[in-house]
């Protein structure tokens, strides 16, 4: 032994065999694949997070065709200017105004974007045909080819903007700056900057939108933004300002971090029950060894590099999961992400050792250290298990719950989830044990009656195993019902038949027509709004622009678009207060919590010049992302309804429908039309892509929680190896035993899924309602299928293993 311990060549041979000769036995293989397991989700999801936060960055910032935008109401001053310059920014500068378009006899208002020669910093402006980017330059226009059908022109045609004449020079193809708002949205027409003084629109208290773009290091821009006090007609955007699909990129952020949280939790957990049964089985051996001379130190070398081993194998193995899962991952959304890929670097492969390291470690440490613990003299006392001093196991295992600490920080979702599922996973183990009780006091057959009362007879067993059955198979319907909920949501909200042409500044006595041909068309449509626009001032007689709090607020620094309604639009809920009868205003939820609203606050509104007054008679939540029209107020028709106002409705067209928007425009000149088509269909088909992704991530979270069943059950069964060769001593035949095991496992199985759904159901309801702001709903058919499926499990696990569980006592 002595030269075993001098030898460090044939203690790495050796151990290298042992380990290998475990794997292969059984003792490490839940050890290495729940490793590997974690290894490759958290470098897969690392990976993937990385590549689209990357795309959907120069996306958003392509959208806005820089990576900051200033807009204002009013000229800017030129301090900031000199402050970007001292930042090494590039800045381009635009006026936005509205004018009449004339050519010929025929006339549009439009929308003019008047853009410096700098334009665009971020994202390509194209014209019709053309293959690269180009430049405006002065005295030409672009128009948009719905412009040039309104004004039945070409290109080389002259067209008359305000006071000045100018040269339709060519088609818009492509415009980085993508507008949702179908209330502002007309025809466009894109000038010099330099040309924008000729039209004459620009005049003292017109309506003129400045904008000013900047490009360059973060840092810097963020340093721009902090010395620059906005005005009450100023805002900053970015690219999350300008994200319409943010809400579902981020729920689905959520769902990943979530599944992978899970992941990183069964597989944990299998680590540690494997760990545990490792340690149990090794002692004899280590102190067979002891007796025979070896030294402690000697044992840690040899145990220390099992464990490395161990760790290099599933480094190994789960690198290249990794890389082939985060493929996989990703092959759904491919059409999202750019070519060549972002660039990943190392951050996922450091990050994925690190957190397989933090579980892996205090689990094999304290394993390690129990084995560490066993004395010679224990091979005269073979039941006793022995361990580390308490106060050095507790050190360890805090490790992984302080990187757990530092990772979560304030992550109230993450940690509402977490405690949620220990507080579940306490409740359900009390539960199950008082059913076992109650069952105990029932007469059932002999293998039955048996198996009932080993389970009453050792508590602490059945509980640990209760538990951790029943916490396994519900994280496992947790990810997969999870995954189900927040798919049917993005259906719901977004289905293939959602609306997505807007009309907007129809005229009250064209509203019937506009309505009419809509239905002649077959074209389904929204119900129709009246709109006006106005802004909040005041909230009980406070002024909302002096309250520091919210005066930085978006609403406070913008027209809004206000409706009246008599009955509550389909796609709205109150959530507190009742709908108005007169003289009332129902809030939606998001803004009123952003203002301090509360219900029976008075309000009071600019229109039209006009002051409105209101009492806030309900609070309700609306469903911002299903393409009908929607608003942040609603008043009671009393209120509003004598102001001079439009209408607005929502409608969808199918490709076969192309000519109608043309059409539309023409019999409704003055109506602003904003087709989304093209975005919408984007949309859809990205929220498809990610649905496949969360798919794949869903099914490899099923696939963890099976691998925690399957260990729990082989580790359950090896430690009843001995009881069953004691009930062999005593007379039990081999049918009685094995007809013990299927009624105990079997009623185990039962308990475990019947409590593993009352915790899935009441987890994904708390997840839903504080994590996702959803709508709590039941699955009925989760109540056979857990059950079933624990059961398949422990059919499966106990055909394995009966045979090599009886064999020893039919020897």
């Amino acid at each position: 032994m002595k030269q075993a311990q001098s030898s460090p060549t044939l203690n790495i041979g050796f151990v290298s065999k042992w380990n290998w000769r475990e794997i292969r036995h059984g003792q490490l293989w839940p050890i290495t694949a729940a490793t590997t397991l974690i290894i490759a989700c958290v470098f897969a999801l690392a990976a993937l997070v990385i590549r689209v936060e990357s795309v959907m960055t120069a996306q958003g910032r392509d959208t806005l065709a820089a990576d900051l935008v200033l807009k204002s109401g009013h000229p800017i001053s030129e301090d900031i200017a000199r402050t970007s310059a001292l930042q090494q920014l590039t800045l381009s500068q635009s006026i936005n105004f509205r004018t009449m378009a004339f050519v010929g006899d025929n006339m549009q208002l439009v929308s003019v974007k008047a853009k410096d020669s700098l334009y665009p910093l971020r994202g390509q402006l194209r014209l019709a045909g053309a293959q690269q980017k180009q430049q405006l330059e002065a005295g030409e226009v672009w128009l948009q080819t719905r412009l040039l059908d309104l004004l039945e022109t070409k290109v080389g045609d002259t067209i008359s903007l305000g006071d000045a004449d100018f040269v339709i020079s060519g088609v818009i193809a492509q415009d980085p700056e993508l507008s949702f708002n179908p209330f502002s949205q007309m025809p466009t027409v894109l000038m010099h900057l330099s040309d924008a003084e000729k039209t004459g629109a620009i005049q003292p208290g017109g309506r003129l939108t400045y904008q000013w773009y900047f490009t360059g290091a973060d840092d810097a821009l963020t340093t721009l933004k902090q010395s620059h006090s906005l005005g009450p007609s100023q805002r900053w955007l970015d690219q999350n300002s300008q994200s319409r699909t943010g809400d579902f990129i981020n729920r689905a952020q959520q769902y990943l971090s979530l599944t992978l949280i899970m992941v990183i939790l069964m597989s944990g957990a299998t680590i540690v029950l494997t760990s545990q049964h490792f340690a149990a089985s090794r002692q004899q051996s280590v102190a067979m060894m002891k007796s025979l001379g070896a030294s402690k130190k000697w044992l840690a070398y040899w145990l220390v590099m099992q464990v490395a081993a161990l760790f290099v194998l599933a480094l190994a193995a789960g690198l290249s999961l990794g890389l082939l899962l985060e493929w996989a991952l990703r092959l759904p959304i491919q059409d999202m992400l750019p070519s060549p890929l972002p660039n990943i670097g190392f951050q996922p492969a450091l990050v994925a050792v690190a957190v397989a390291l933090f579980v892996l470690l205090p689990a094999m440490a304290i394993a390690i250290l129990n084995i560490l613990a066993t004395p010679a003299t224990s091979l005269s006392q073979s039941s006793q298990v022995h361990k580390a001093p308490l106060y050095l196991r507790l050190t360890i295992g805090l490790v992984p719950f302080a990187a757990l600490m530092f990772w979560f920080g304030d992550n109230r979702f993450m940690w509402l989830t977490l405690v949620g599922i220990a507080v579940m996973l306490l409740m359900l183990g009390a539960l199950g044990l008082l059913i076992v009780k109650l069952l105990k006091n029932l007469t059932f057959g002999p293998a039955m009656t048996l198996a009932v009362s080993r389970m009453a007879r050792s508590i602490g067993a059945t509980s640990s195993q209760l538990a951790a059955l029943t916490c396994s198979l519900m994280l496992l319907a947790v990810i997969w019902l999870l995954r189900s909920d927040v798919l049917a949501d993005w259906q719901s909200t977004l289905p293939a038949n959602a609306p997505n042409v807007f009309a907007a500044n129809i005229d009250p006595h064209l509203k019937q027509d506009y309505v009419d041909f809509l239905d002649q068309a077959q074209i389904d449509h929204s119900a129709a709004y009246p709109v006006i626009r106005g802004r909040i001032t005041h909230s009980n007689q406070s002024l909302l622009s002096e309250n520091p709090d919210i005066n930085q607020d978006s609403a406070l620094k913008r027209e809004l678009n206000f409706t009246w309604q008599q009955d509550l639009p389909d796609q709205n809920q109150v959530v507190a207060g009742t709908w108005m009868p007169s003289s009332g205003v129902s809030v939606e939820r998001n803004i009123a919590n952003r203002l301090n609203i509360q219900l029976g606050d008075q309000l009071r509104f600019e229109v039209n010049s006009i002051g409105i007054n209101a009492t806030v008679t309900s609070i309700r939540t609306v469903e911002w992302r299903n393409m009908k029209p929607n608003f942040y107020f609603i008043f009671s028709p009393d209120l509003l309804a004598d102001l001079p106002s439009t209408w607005l409705l929502s409608f969808r067209l199918t490709e076969q429908q192309d000519g109608i928007v043309t059409q539309l425009a023409r019999q409704f000149a003055t109506v602003t039309l904003l087709d989304l088509r093209a975005a919408a269909t984007q949309i859809q088909g990205m929220l498809q892509q990610i649905a496949l992704s969360l798919t794949v991530l869903a099914g490899l979270g099923v696939l963890s929680g099976l691998l925690l069943v399957v260990t729990l059950l082989r580790l359950s069964l090896n430690q009843r190896q001995q009881e069953i060769k004691l009930y062999r001593t005593l007379g039990a035949s081999r049918k009685r035993i094995s007809a013990t095991l299927w009624s105990e496992y079997g009623l185990l199985a039962i308990l475990a899924g019947l409590m593993a759904v009352v915790g899935a159901e009441l987890v994904i309801a708390l997840v839903m309602h504080f994590g996702f702001e959803l709508p709590m709903q039941w699955h009925p058919g989760l109540w056979l299928a857990l059950p079933v499926l624990a059961m398949a499990a422990v059919f499966t696990i106990i055909r394995t293993m009966i045979k090599g569980l009886l064999r020893p006592i039919t020897a």
